[in-house]
């Protein structure tokens, strides 16, 4: 009896130490903190926002029928290796702080990217740290490339845009490198608290619902649409918006797209908004088992007719792996429907400067490599 007794009392106390080692692993500041006060108020007032939580416009379960998390574990513990690159990608070397006068998109891998436009530089989601993740000792890594960029080559920022607020799109340690250097920063109902708790000043952060638009800078629109994903940095999620963002400036209509699962929101979008002179949408980090988050290639070079763009340029893809299909099959995917449904498809270098005025980037890079 007192053998069980003691085994018990081991088993608690284990059962102790393991819950305590985790609050206080989940109390570093890279987790970010719940909106409160009067931020939280406001998101209360929100249309799309109920029983506690921010909703998708659609129904938009997480995962597909029939699919459990130890079949993802398996997947993801017997993924194949081509899931990576295996070697340094190539990249370009360009001096962000002289990016001259003309309109310019410099595309940093995923979903990191910088506008220069109209005299003013906005960067978005930016994500500069080796892993997608709360620490840096473990988590989705970048991959390799054969020039890299840090928070230490970006110019004066005007406005950094924020999609949403997971690891591959909100990173603590840019966040804290960048916020000296920005003016604004624009981002989803409830993702000020973030910010706010990592140092940036309120005056600073504009929060939008969905359809809200503000003249953020003299000369800039920005409107912020729906998109079909969901939020989260820890245990809790739906408590800050997904969104996606139109972008009025220097005489030019830019689709900002956050992570979304395909829906007809992209063509009210395109109805209310367009045509647009381009659009950067997700297209990588799609599985079956999660159909309704994340778009196919197929669905990505839909989404652009249904926005009416004159031009395509697929990010979220090219820097980690979040997935299990093979690393450069995005890419693929998206030129092969993209060839067949006559789109425009902007595939520019890493930190190669593409021209929104002749919006052409048709170096497919990636070809041929493994």
């Amino acid at each position: 009896m007192r053998i069980v007794k003691n085994i018990l009392v081991g088993f608690l106390v284990l059962v102790a130490v393991l819950v305590l080692g985790l609050y206080l692993f989940m109390q570093q500041k890279s987790f970010g903190t719940a909106p409160s006060g009067k931020r939280l108020e406001r998101i209360q007032q929100s249309p799309n926002y109920k029983d506690g939580q921010f909703i998708n416009l659609d129904e938009t379960p997480m995962m597909a029928k029939g699919v459990t998390y130890p079949d993802l574990l398996y997947k993801y513990f017997t993924k194949s290796k081509d899931t990576e690159p295996a070697q340094p990608l190539p990249s370009i070397r360009t001096n962000l702080l002289n990016l001259g006068d003309q309109p310019v998109i410099v595309w940093f891998g995923h979903s990191t990217y910088l506008i220069s436009i109209d005299g003013k530089n906005i960067l978005v989601d930016p994500v500069f740290s080796e892993r997608a993740s709360p620490v840096q000792y473990m988590g989705p890594k970048e991959y390799a490339f054969t020039n890299s960029y840090s928070v230490n080559d970006l110019p004066p920022l005007d406005l950094v845009i924020i999609s949403h607020d997971h690891y591959d799109h909100l990173d603590y340690n840019t966040i804290k490198a960048i916020q000296s250097k920005t003016k604004a920063f624009c981002v989803g109902l409830g993702i000020g608290a973030h910010l706010e708790y990592w140092g940036v000043k309120p005056e600073a952060i504009h929060e939008l619902d969905w359809w809200e638009g503000e003249n953020i800078l003299p000369g800039l629109r920005i409107t912020s649409t729906p998109a079909r994903h969901f939020s989260g940095r820890g245990f809790k999620r739906y408590q800050t918006l997904w969104s996606s963002f139109v972008l009025e400036v220097g005489g030019k209509k830019i689709f900002v797209g956050g992570d979304s699962g395909y829906s007809d929101v992209f063509s009210t979008i395109g109805k209310k908004f367009g045509p647009f002179d381009i659009v950067m949408l997700e297209c990588g980090q799609y599985n079956s088992s999660w159909p309704n988050i994340h778009m196919t290639p197929e669905q990505t070079i839909q989404a652009g007719i249904d926005l009416k763009s004159a031009a395509l340029m697929p990010v979220h893809w090219g820097k980690f792996t979040l997935s299990l299909h093979p690393w450069n099959e995005p890419a693929d995917r998206a030129l092969a429907a993209a060839e067949k449904q006559q789109v425009n498809l902007i595939t520019p270098l890493m930190g190669d400067p593409l021209s929104l005025d002749t919006l052409r980037a048709d170096n497919r890079w990636w070809k041929g490599l493994k």
